[in-house]
């Protein structure tokens, strides 16, 4: 009896394979079929495509399909969709959860970084940009053919789609707002094939539902983005902040209220600090001279001091921050970490929150020998354009709050301890908020977050909403990721 049941697993396990085996042969087909190129299991491209920005979370896709038009990708998703595969749209690769790769093994990858052209209209200062575009290369592009800029992110080789479609933050929010606060419009290729472009005008709910949850409803192959003239200089700065456990709250409690009410639309801002150090840093779009009357108030009541400052180009400003090289295109070799990351945004950091949270960084993390930093942007205030933008206009569900909190820590010696070491950290600080108080950003994904929870925090208010969106424009779930928005059922859209 034990031999016949032995056999009878073995041949079912056979059965399985063999079934999965020519699945992914009848997409080879597929997609061969298609005029779509195809990155090659071992080839240089394919190292390069598959290597994650987070060696923690490494995943194996079905097939790379490397796309160089707009018929090319709807053909690939038609594979994708035909023989019953998740498709997902990568463009730098930089998640810290490897979404780009699909958050799990077995998807078929639109791998879109060869995509990636900046044509920018001189009379109407209006883009025209590739999906697969990195924001170093947009940078460049748009400052080159005509001094024009737009607000993001300061990582050369992060890819414009994912940032911009889940909010966009960077070291000019402050002053000019979030990058999907520039887009005016976008060319999206639907679940069920269809090309539609979508903006204030044109499919609202889609444009309103792509400009903070974009990775749920589509692959988008194009932006229109407004710009700003750039500023003629700008200057970086460090103030070092000499703050003990027991000064930190009322430090923390000072600088709320500078953000709040003093701090100029000028100056883009944040805290930064590690086992070693503590210090604000950022960018001031304007000279030395009025930074330093801009931080005087500041610094007063922080005792920080004035560390290091020097007034730059823009470009310069933007390499200053950069990490690499700032024109970033293909090929791109991904420079990889291995941490564990979690974001709070939250609408303050005072009182009970700011000594859970001061208490757990001087008497834990203090302690904590793993490379470990907390960084805290200020999102929002009464002068920062975050806040000035009208809150209806799109997704993004988390304009309301003051700050958006990272924590990171390098996982290689032991991930459990590290995940619990930042959990912690994060409980200690939201034990005493309440819900309606923070929330978490999509651009810093948890792991740790089941999907619900993560649904919960990453789209708060805007979750049914979405949902609902989300039930009539993918209700088969072709975009699923393991964090991705749950569609609302026919019952629930009638």
């Amino acid at each position: 009896m034990h031999s016949k049941v032995t056999f009878c697993l073995g041949l079912l396990a056979s059965l399985g394979q063999g079934a999965l085996l020519n699945r992914r042969a009848a997409l080879e087909d597929c997609l061969s079929g298609s005029s779509t190129a195809v990155d090659q299991i071992g080839s240089d491209d394919y190292n390069r495509d598959i290597t994650p920005f987070n060696r923690r979370l490494q995943f194996k896709p079905a097939a790379i399909a490397v796309p160089t038009t707009v018929e090319q990708i709807k053909s690939a998703m038609a594979c994708g969709s035909k023989l019953g595969y998740k498709v997902t749209a990568k463009c730098g690769g930089h998640s810290y959860a490897s979404l780009g790769l699909g958050g799990e093994d077995g998807h078929l990858i639109l791998e879109l970084d060869r995509m990636n052209s900046v044509k920018l209209d001189k009379e109407t200062n209006i883009a025209t940009v590739d999906s697969g575009t990195r924001l170093g290369h947009l940078a460049a592009e748009l400052f080159a053919q005509g001094n024009r800029a737009i607000s993001h992110g300061t990582c050369p080789g992060v890819g414009l789609s994912g940032h911009v479609l889940h909010g966009g933050f960077g070291m000019s929010s402050h002053t000019h707002g979030l990058a999907l606060d520039w887009v005016i419009g976008m060319n999206v290729l639907l679940a069920n094939g269809t090309l539609v472009h979508a903006s204030e005008t044109e499919n609202k709910d889609v444009y309103w539902g792509l400009l903070g949850a974009g990775s749920n409803f589509g692959v988008v192959t194009s932006y229109e983005l407004k710009t700003f003239e750039a500023p003629a200089n700008v200057t970086w700065f460090v103030v070092s902040l000499p703050w003990k456990k027991n000064t930190t709250v009322a430090g923390l409690e000072a600088l709320e209220d500078y953000a709040l009410n003093t701090q100029p639309a000028e100056l883009n801002m944040r805290l930064y600090a590690t086992r070693q150090f503590t210090q604000l840093e950022g960018s001031y779009h304007g000279n030395r001279t009025d930074l330093e009357a801009a931080l005087e108030p500041l610094l007063n009541k922080t005792g920080g001091k004035l560390a290091a400052a020097q007034t730059v180009s823009w470009i310069k400003g933007l390499e200053h921050f950069a990490t690499m090289k700032l024109n970033q295109t293909y090929p791109y070799t991904q420079v990889q970490e291995e941490f564990f990351g979690k974001s709070l945004e939250l609408k303050g950091l005072n009182g009970t929150a700011a000594k859970g949270f001061a208490d757990y960084w001087f008497d834990v993390a203090k302690n904590e020998t793993a490379h470990w930093y907390i960084q805290l942007d200020i999102h929002g205030g009464k002068n920062s354009a975050v806040w000035k933008a009208d809150s209806k206009l799109t997704s993004y569900v988390h304009r309301d709050k003051l700050y958006i909190l990272q924590f990171y820590i390098t996982t290689s010696d032991d991930p459990e301890a590290g995940i619990k070491f930042v959990n912690d950290w994060s409980s200690a600080t939201t034990a005493p908020l309440a819900t309606s108080d923070w929330g978490m950003y999509f651009n810093y994904p948890d792991t740790s977050l089941n999907r619900t929870r993560a649904q919960e925090m990453y789209w708060g208010s805007n979750l049914g909403k979405l949902q609902q969106l989300k039930g009539e424009l993918d209700p088969h779930e072709l975009f699923y990721y393991p964090v991705s928005l749950s569609p609302a059922q026919k019952s629930e859209l009638a």
